[in-house]
């Protein structure tokens, strides 16, 4: 049943149903305020009401933060994903409340952000909103609509094919070479390890001694980017490396966060002078020195980890002047 009263110059409408938190509206005459009373309980009555209190009392950034505790730590790549969450929790679209996050401002976070970043970051930073909302929805009680699949997506890029001369990877090398008052002193022997194994960023950064098996020269990969575990084949120059690598008491190859080796890694781009590469772009050119030694894809993408030949075919980048010395 419905109840009226006039407050402060408008008139509010309270809904009460039986087993039901009761639901209150201010407006402004109490003609409508009967209109919204009659239309909440015929939506009641049909089973389509939602209720959108917590929606639009909770704000986005509060959400984010807990998605941070309770769910982040449970993910893979969970501590450089946390960057990117606590960066988009300082963002404009993090102040709306949950009920406010329509497709017209996802869309304007979308085309703001393409401004700023490549098409391929914000369509994982789109990921990242959609499965923050869609756990909200699931798990913690908060009726809404998630907006990000009505938001157009931007473009996927092509594939990158960016593949550094004899002369730009020597300047990268001695960009990366530690200097005696600054520079880590990981990031030049991680480099010189990408191009000797083409192990993803993660992988490297994840190796641990325990994991090496020298002997057989191999390193298990317990979880890998596609979710599965891989045994990886080292060459002798792999092993070369780790055998002068010291040890760090953490156990760990390669004792660098991520973050750490991303900003090392750009200031060596930028003193070599090199633009539009990335540190993945090694893991490009090792496939394609790779592919020279193992012509057969299986054996390559045993290498590589992919479990798509149509995936590696995008990292693979054969040098078109041998291909033309076996054409004859």
């Amino acid at each position: 049943m419905a109840t009226f009263r006039n407050r402060y110059g408008k008139w509010q409408g309270r809904v009460q149903r039986k087993g039901q938190k009761p639901i209150s509206k201010s407006i402004h005459t109490k003609q409508d305020a009967e209109r919204w009373a009659r239309s909440l309980e015929t939506d009641i009555d049909k089973g389509a009401y939602t209720n959108i209190n917590l929606a639009e009392r909770t704000p986005f950034k509060d959400v984010i933060f807990r998605y941070l505790d309770e769910v982040l730590p449970t993910l893979r790549h969970h501590n450089v994903n946390q960057y990117r969450l606590k960066a988009l929790a300082r963002h404009w679209i993090a102040q709306l409340s949950m009920s406010a996050l329509t497709p017209t401002q996802v869309g304007k976070y979308r085309d703001e952000r393409l401004k700023i970043v490549s098409n391929g970051a914000v369509i994982r930073e789109l990921a990242f909103i959609s499965s923050i909302i869609n756990q909200a929805r699931r798990e913690w009680g908060i009726n809404m609509t998630n907006p990000v699949p009505l938001v157009k997506k931007p473009s996927t890029p092509a594939g990158r094919n960016r593949i550094l001369n004899e002369a730009e990877l020597n300047r990268l090398l001695e960009a990366c070479k530690p200097r005696v008052k600054n520079g880590n002193i990981w990031v030049y022997p991680l480099v010189q390890f990408a191009l000797a194994t083409a192990m993803r960023r993660g992988e490297i950064l994840g190796l641990r001694w325990s994991d090496i098996n020298f002997e057989k020269r191999t390193a298990f990969i317990p979880m890998t980017k596609n979710g599965m575990p891989r045994t990886v084949p080292f060459s002798s120059k792999a092993i070369e490396l780790l055998q002068q690598l010291p040890r760090s008491m953490s156990g760990y190859v390669y004792p660098i966060e991520g973050p750490t080796l991303s900003a090392s890694f750009h200031r060596a781009r930028t003193k070599a002078k090199l633009e539009d590469f990335h540190f993945h772009d090694l893991r490009h050119m090792a496939i394609s020195r790779m592919a020279e030694k193992l012509p057969n894809l299986i054996e390559l993408s045993a290498v590589s980890g992919h479990k798509s030949l149509a995936m590696l075919k995008r990292y693979y980048h054969p040098n078109p002047e041998l291909l033309a010395e076996k054409l004859g």
